[in-house]
């Protein structure tokens, strides 16, 4: 087999997913590749030369043989499909004709995959693909796998939670510098600082972070303690996808050989000087409060960060069960247990906002206390259920769920539903409507603590606190930032946080200063 580009081939792999799973399954056998990666029978297509004998089941094998794969399926994307069952041992792909081979470690392993995948197909790039046992007891492979077999290894020490050693990656080369340049590309949901750090750690010691946005995408440069470390990394991660189908690793060297970080906060970090000051930036995440948002589920090969769950993101909170994705749920939510005499569409439409970009809200006109909201997409109605489902709002403790409805209708033309439903589509109040915006990075579940930005240099703190106070609450703490464009502003409790979020998120302040209020993972 000849080169293939793996791990540099851009966009085509994902760290954190494995949602390839659906429902139905085609075991059809055909014939095997001999040990040299010649077909010996088939190319897997469904061709009429395919003899019944062909179709007859392998006995179980710890070598699976996979057919119908896309074109320019990458052998990351083949070792994912095994990587849930145990630890992959080696593969074989061969790309003209679409097929690959991948051994596990074990027989039981390899049973456990195909009885797992007999009742939900296996998808790779959306297109459903066919496993079965090979009869090859193990995969020999030759020196033209080379490629193939680093990236193996460095895909599986990352599940493995190990290092990559230094000969299990292919030299293309000289790396240059400790430093890696790192674009994001695609990012519909959060990548912050953490979990970049979690990510690049796998290979070996990370000792600064910078993140920045320029030319409206987020970036990073990241500092090794060596240079070949921050080859591994650079081999085994670029093209890489952090979540499902999106947030795209572009991986560089940089032309600097080392960081000056000035600040340990959430958009820098020194972690050889823990004693740097925050700067203006929100501190670094305690590891006890990483901990405690960990999400118990995972849509990860490399453990963690469903893009379900924000909190979980901003933590990188760390965990290692595959689980399929949510691609396939609506959009609209269904809250309720609403206070009808206060809830408003706009009061909706700013704290669902939070988590996503609400396009229109209805609330029932038969059961005014109940709504439903309209999310940008499936995503986003899952992040907003996660976080609000049980928060009090209006002194009621509302219910979210996922409404069987697509689409939330509009009335008819000429009917009066008496301001129930709103339309926001084209609100310029979206949070998230910018690729790559950094209010990606600062999604964070209800707390007693608020994130206030966009402030007029005249306002002072007794002017916020006054008006947070007569939004309905006790302000117990405040505390600008050095240029006072920005504060953190602590609550009494999390309702009265949530009520002065939906209150004063927009507030004019004057001169055409609207205030930005948002959750804040910090305390003050």
């Amino acid at each position: 087999m000849g080169d293939v580009a793996v791990g540099v081939k851009r966009g085509s792999d994902e760290l954190m997913s494995t949602s390839v799973y659906n429902s139905g399954s085609d075991m059809s056998s055909i014939s095997d590749v001999t040990a040299n990666g010649s077909d010996s029978k088939s190319n897997g297509s469904d061709s009429k030369k395919l003899r019944v004998e062909d179709r007859m089941e392998a006995p179980p094998s710890r070598v699976l043989h996979i057919r119908k794969l896309p074109n320019e399926t990458s052998e990351s994307e083949v070792i994912a499909l095994g990587l849930p069952f145990g630890k992959v041992t080696n593969i074989l792909t061969l790309k003209g004709k679409n097929q690959a081979f991948l051994e596990l470690g074990t027989e039981e392993a390899a049973i456990t995959m195909i009885n797992y995948y007999s009742t939900v197909t296996p998808h790779v790039r959306n297109v459903p693909v066919f496993i079965q046992y090979s009869n090859h007891k193990q995969l020999k492979t030759d020196s033209g796998n080379q490629r193939a077999q680093a990236v193996l290894q460095a895909v599986s020490a990352v599940q493995g939670g190990g290092t990559p050693t230094s000969g299990s990656i292919v030299d293309l080369t000289a790396a240059s510098s400790p430093v890696l340049r790192i674009i994001i590309d695609n990012m519909f949901y959060p990548v912050t600082l953490d979990v970049l750090q979690q990510i690049f750690s796998k290979f070996g010691t990370v000792m600064k972070i910078i993140t920045f946005t320029k030319n409206n995408q987020f970036q990073a440069l990241l500092q090794f303690n060596d240079p070949p470390t921050a080859q591994q990394a650079k081999i085994a991660l670029d093209g890489q996808n952090i979540y499902n189908s999106c947030c795209t690793l572009r991986i560089d060297y940089s032309k600097l050989v080392n960081l000056n970080v000035k600040y340990n906060n959430d958009k820098s970090r020194d972690y050889t000087r823990p004693e740097l000051p925050a700067g203006d930036g929100q501190p670094a995440m305690d590891p006890n409060m990483a901990a405690a948002f960990q999400g118990k589920d995972s849509n990860s090969l490399l453990g963690g960060l469903s893009p379900l769950n924000a909190a979980a993101a901003a933590a990188a909170a760390a965990g290692r069960v595959a689980l399929s994705g949510h691609s396939g749920s609506s959009g609209v939510l269904l809250a309720s247990n609403l206070n009808e005499e206060m809830v408003t569409p706009q009061s909706l439409f700013t704290l669902f906002g939070v988590y996503g970009d609400a396009q229109r809200v209805k609330i029932l006109y038969n059961k005014k206390d109940s709504a439903l909201i309209q999310m940008a997409d499936a995503n986003q109605a899952q992040l907003a259920m996660s976080h609000l489902n049980g928060q009090k709002m209006h002194g009621k403790a509302i219910r979210v769920a996922l409404s069987k409805h697509t689409s939330v209708q509009l009335p008819r033309d000429g009917l009066d539903d008496q301001g129930l439903t709103k339309d926001f589509t084209n609100s310029p109040l979206h949070r998230f409507k910018k690729p790559g915006s950094k209010n990606f990075q600062n999604i964070f579940p209800p707390t007693t603590t608020l994130h206030l930005s966009n402030i007029p240099t005249d306002v002072t703190e007794e002017d916020l606190r006054l008006l947070f106070s007569n939004a309905g609450g006790t302000v117990n703490a405040f505390k600008f930032f050095q240029d006072h464009k920005m504060a953190l502003l602590q609550m009494s409790t999390v309702e009265e946080a949530i009520q002065g979020l939906i209150d004063l998120h927009n507030y004019n302040m004057g001169d055409n200063h609207h205030l930005r209020v948002s959750f804040s993972k910090s305390t003050i």
